[in-house]
């Protein structure tokens, strides 16, 4: 909330007074919440989320910027904070600007890690002293000490205290990273759920009194999306991929070999910071997606003006192929940033912990694997609200490029935080409304592995469902799209051709039971590892505009 009201109470009594009207129940008395209901008067629980104040602003600190450092990072994204900055003894920064760094960030909170425990104490113990000579001042509230997480090697807790303990508010948990085979954030997440509530959002205004009205924990929305994605995966056995693009920042969420992971492109957005999108994806890379010539100083009065007016909406079908072009980059730039974050850890054959212990069979690298995706979720309104569905679906498949089978879906009412919450009271009635209420299902996207050359056999597709069967050949290069029932499950069986892999190896059929959609089955024979669109431009605009018409994505060509 801002002023003149400047108190987030008000908001939820609005809120509540609107949900109210339409489920023409009586929910509040006076300004108190009537709980627990009573006949027709009333709920039994509420809970809340919170973004207020631009959400929880963070740095972390570690040792190393490759090992603790990640670590740190991994922390603090995964409790739903947005991290400003990490600072290593091995980041290239000398001591003074890491202090003049933290002065001017002035974070919510600061998670200090380092050292594996038994391990080197002075190096920690220059960390802490770095801190202590910033003394950043808190971004809220100028009359409370900053909170710092310490959760580094245990050896140096005593150092660390020593140092910290009378000019922050300090609080000491168990080391994120144990030893050089362990990862442990379990501990620093619940540490900063706890610190946000106690010491960051207790000086907004009205959250002392917001806190009253809900026995359940008010917590950092993008931390709540993060806890239902987790539910899901958990409850379908599958991994999971959640993106939710907004004006300023797009969020990542996946789980993958039971691994939670979340990273914020605090800089990628569709209209506060889409002018950062434009910079750090190129000219080139967003009008490879658009289908009919655009002048560049056009493009780039169309994005300075979406900026500076953040709330318009497209009004003519080129600003809306051109804002889906935008989206396609900002979407493929946070997830190569999430990919890159997603990884294990730094030595060989080693374990990583959080809440239970998941062995990694890779060292170092992603554990993003395309291939074994089941399920992909997109949220924010360029795809919740997108004119038809099927746009919304190729925007996720250009953005993410998913492999093999890959089911799509869309939360078109963005209620995930609130059932995120939810699932910590009752799982199993929050992933059942996420799936009923929440989720649009898409459809399915199969993709082949391989490459070819256009117009050669790759791929045939039989789907057996309660009619005839339907029966489809598509040659390398092409989109096609193959209606499926909107609810219930259906057959397909695919057979790709020698060089072309759908997972379970180069020429071998695939044959799953995959849900229904508003859409469809996509079958995408573009290309994997490497995906290349022509770069002729107008072989490039005469292939988007045939992908464009197979799909059925727009009323007419543009």
């Amino acid at each position: 909330m801002e002023a003149p009201f400047e108190d987030v109470t008000r908001g939820v009594l609005n809120a509540v007074r609107e949900v109210e009207e339409l489920a023409g129940r009586r929910i509040l008395d006076g300004e108190r919440i009537i709980t627990p209901q009573t006949g027709d008067q009333g709920v039994d629980l509420y809970v809340s989320t919170s973004s207020a104040g631009g959400g929880l602003q963070m740095m972390v600190s570690g040792l190393v910027l490759q090992m603790t450092g990640e670590s740190a990072q991994r922390a603090a994204l995964g409790a739903g904070a947005i991290v400003m900055d990490v600072i290593a003894l091995n980041d290239g920064r000398r001591p003074h600007e890491k202090i003049r760094r933290l002065r001017q960030l002035r974070p919510d909170m600061i998670l200090l890690s380092g050292g594996t425990d038994g391990g080197d104490v002075r190096r920690v113990a220059e960390m802490a002293e770095i801190i202590l000579a910033a003394d950043p001042k808190a971004r809220l509230g100028a009359g409370y000490r900053l909170p710092v997480i310490y959760a580094g090697n245990q050896a140096a807790a005593e150092v660390v205290t020593g140092t910290l303990g009378d000019r922050t508010a300090l609080s000491v948990v168990a080391n994120l990273r144990p030893s050089l085979e362990q990862e442990n954030l379990g501990p620093a997440r619940d540490a900063i759920h706890e610190l946000f509530m106690e010491h960051v959002m207790a000086h907004a205004p009205g959250y002392k009194k917001l806190m009253t009205w809900s026995p359940v924990p008010i917590m950092p929305t993008p931390g709540a999306v993060g806890i239902i994605i987790e539910a899901i995966a958990r409850r379908d056995r599958m991994s999971v991929v959640g993106v939710d693009i907004g004006g300023a920042t797009t969020d990542v969420f996946s789980v993958f070999q039971g691994v939670f992971n979340r990273t914020v492109s605090a800089n990628l957005g569709m209209s506060y910071s889409v002018s950062n999108v434009m910079a750090e994806a190129g000219i080139e890379n967003i009008l490879r997606w658009v289908p009919f010539a655009v002048d560049e100083i056009d493009l780039r009065n169309r994005v300075k003006n979406k900026m500076i007016r953040p709330t318009t909406i497209p009004q003519s079908l080129e600003d809306l192929v051109i804002e889906q072009a935008i989206a396609r980059e900002a979407l493929r730039l946070a997830f190569e940033q999430h990919k890159a974050l997603a990884v294990g850890l730094k030595g060989i054959q080693s374990q990583r912990t959080i809440s239970d212990i998941m062995s990694q069979t890779e060292t170092g690298a992603t554990r993003v694997d395309l291939l074994d995706l089941g399920l992909l979720v997109g949220s924010g309104g360029v795809l919740s609200h997108a004119p038809r569905r099927v746009q919304a679906a190729l925007m996720m498949v250009d953005g993410f490029l998913p492999e093999g089978l890959t089911q799509l879906a869309v939360d078109s009412i963005f209620m995930a935080p609130q059932l995120g919450v939810l699932s910590t009271v009752h799982e199993p009635a929050a992933t059942q409304v996420f799936e009923r209420d929440c989720l649009v299902r898409l459809g399915t996207v199969l993709s082949p592995l391989g490459a070819g050359k256009a117009g050669q056999p790759c791929l045939s597709v039989e789907v057996l469902a309660d009619q005839t069967p339907i029966q489809r050949r598509i040659p390398f290069g092409e989109l096609a799209l193959i209606p499926l029932p909107e609810q219930g499950r259906v057959r397909v069986i695919a057979r790709p051709e020698r060089g072309f892999d759908l997972g379970p190896g180069k020429g071998k059929p695939l044959e799953a039971q995959v849900n229904g959609g508003v859409v469809g089955l996509i079958v995408d024979t573009r290309g994997r590892r490497p995906f290349v669109l022509p770069t002729e431009p107008a072989e490039r605009i005469r292939r988007l505009r045939a992908w464009n018409a197979a799909l059925g994505l727009y009323a007419k060509e543009v």
